[in-house]
């Protein structure tokens, strides 16, 4: 495996598309569903998008937002935006009217491209609940109060269709200038977090950091010319828009994806396109693993790099043994790995392997704002030139400290070796008994026993039961709940369990499945923590023994 044409002299989109026409014309860039886009043809379409957001009178600067299922023509429009230097604004299929205004707000969105319909749903008419005649305010000249930067709404086939009329010569003239004054710190997109534990945020990334974050961790997740990337995640996420399209592009690989997945036409794709990478989420991985087709594939083209579900007994790794690749949306997508196709040393199982390079880590006491020992437990801050820019609507002084570093929320402990192990969210943490519990270790230790594929702990009100517990910051009694993927029964996994972990850490509140999917997550493939604490108080009983 060869690496691809010039990666450090790439730091801007345009540089991008012009590195893949020169060494990778005629590769396949996208497989969506039935549309095939070589990287030839994914430049002359995006070039033509952009040129046709010129003629409405997008300038470098403005931003526009996208939303849209995983197709071909989401991935034209993208480059299409960025590449003439406005900002892409990827946006949820899965928001309602006042999330979607607030969020067009919140970003400062001039233009709204959106598909027509997803799941029967048409988020342009449903947007007239919260802004009523926005449609002939724009039509007229005029904004709308409630949504006061938008300028214009556009269908995506508007803008790649060829029914559409051909871009003009000035038009296509002023692509190729405003791409020439596009520079590395230009913003080129904003993502907006899940909104998991908090309100959504609108987070920005230059074209020069995005583009290096993602070049450094090529590497270590074993991505290069003639893979075949399977992502089954969204591309309005960080997950689906920089470890997938930007790093495909990046590697001078093939990205696969389908805009609605079906474990039955996915287990298909796979083989018949021979991928050799699968990456998402291990639930997906493991949904497909139990599918009664999954025998019968030839999934053999896979490498060891791909999701363990899916590889043979011979060749799957034991639970702990690769990174748990960590990052976020602020990070740009990962910024800890080690190589994904083999194990980490014994000792360090369970990690999330070292820093990336151009993202320094630091352990820090979130109290003091000091430094911790190598081995100390603190707060995840992160330093350096391929983290975000900022957030939307927030000033610096709120996002970074006064040397740069961003505080991520997340607590972790970085060892002798530098190797990062996480230990959850700050404010998940919650006390029963007066003692703390952390839902991350719990998670960890089930997770370590053999027949559990997946497991998620939260804390739930306790009903009628004497636990006595409280989350922090509250005085409400709680106690531990988990949600395990098992084929064994409560009882078995409480039993083995209990020689993993104190008493008090014992679940008391338990759901147990063999369906990934009676686990409600959000749509970026996290759990919904909220509606699984309301499933499992509703559903289960509590049983302390």
């Amino acid at each position: 495996m060869t690496d691809p044409t010039g990666l450090d002299q790439i730091e801007t989109i345009p540089e991008l598309l012009a590195a893949r026409r020169a060494d990778s014309a005629d590769v396949r860039a996208i497989v969506a569903d039935a549309t095939t886009l070589t990287y030839a043809q994914l430049d002359d379409a995006s070039a033509v998008v952009a040129a046709r957001l010129i003629e409405a009178g997008v300038v470098k600067g403005d931003r526009v937002a996208l939303l849209a299922l995983n197709t071909a023509d989401w991935a034209v429009i993208a480059f299409g935006v960025m590449r003439m230097g406005a900002v892409l604004v990827p946006l949820s299929t899965l928001l309602r009217s006042p999330e979607l205004a607030e969020q067009l707000r919140v970003a400062g969105v001039s233009q709204l491209i959106a598909a027509p319909e997803v799941r029967g749903r048409s988020h342009l008419d449903e947007l007239d609940a919260v802004a009523p005649g926005y449609r002939d305010a724009l039509a007229g000249g005029r904004r709308h109060a409630a949504i006061p930067s938008l300028r214009g709404t556009h269908f995506a086939g508007d803008l790649t269709g060829p029914e559409a009329a051909p871009p003009s010569a000035t038009a296509e003239e002023l692509v190729q200038a405003m791409e020439d004054r596009i520079r590395p710190a230009d913003d080129m997109v904003v993502l907006f977090t899940s909104g998991s534990t908090s309100t959504p945020k609108g987070v920005i990334h230059t074209h020069g950091g995005g583009l290096r974050a993602t070049a450094n961790g090529l590497g270590v997740r074993c991505v290069g010319p003639g893979d075949r990337l399977y992502i089954p995640m969204p591309m309005f996420w960080t997950g689906g828009f920089s470890s997938g399209l930007i790093t495909t592009a990046l590697a001078g690989a093939t990205l696969l994806t389908e805009a609605e997945p079906e474990p039955e036409g996915t287990l298909k794709l796979l083989e018949r396109e021979q991928v050799t990478l699968f990456r998402g989420w291990p639930d997906q991985a493991a949904k497909l693993a139990a599918q009664p087709a999954f025998s019968d594939v030839d999934l053999s083209s896979l490498t060891d790099a791909s999701l363990g579900a899916l590889l043979p007994a011979d060749r799957r790794p034991e639970p702990g043994a690769r990174p748990n690749l960590f990052g976020m949306t602020e990070s740009f997508g990962p910024y800890c790995s080690d190589r994904l196709d083999v194990d980490m040393p014994r000792e360090k199982w369970g990690s999330s392997g070292r820093p990336l390079p151009g993202v320094e880590v630091r352990i820090t006491d979130p109290d003091a704002g000091v430094p911790c020992a190598a081995g100390d437990e603190g707060e995840i801050w992160l330093r350096g030139p391929n983290i975000l820019r900022g957030i939307c609507g927030r000033d610096r002084s709120e996002v970074f400290t006064a040397d740069g570093w961003f505080r991520t929320g997340d607590r972790g402990v970085i060892d002798a070796d530098g190797y990062l192990w996480y230990r959850g969210r700050l404010d998940d943490m919650f006390k029963v008994k007066g003692a703390t519990v952390y839902p991350s270790e719990v998670e960890g230790a089930l997770r370590a026993l053999p027949s559990v594929r997946q497991a998620y702990v939260t804390a739930v009100t306790v009903g009628s039961s004497t636990a006595d517990g409280e989350r922090e910051g509250s005085s409400a009694p709680l106690e531990v709940a988990a949600a395990v993927i098992t084929d064994d029964s409560v009882d078995h996994v409480r039993a083995a369990v209990k020689d993993r972990l104190s008493a008090f850490k014992v679940p008391t509140r338990w759901l147990i499945t063999t369906d990934p999917g009676d686990v409600p997550m959000t749509a970026t493939g996290k759990v919904d923590k909220r509606a699984l604490r309301a499933l499992i108080e509703n559903d289960s009983p509590s049983n302390d023994s």
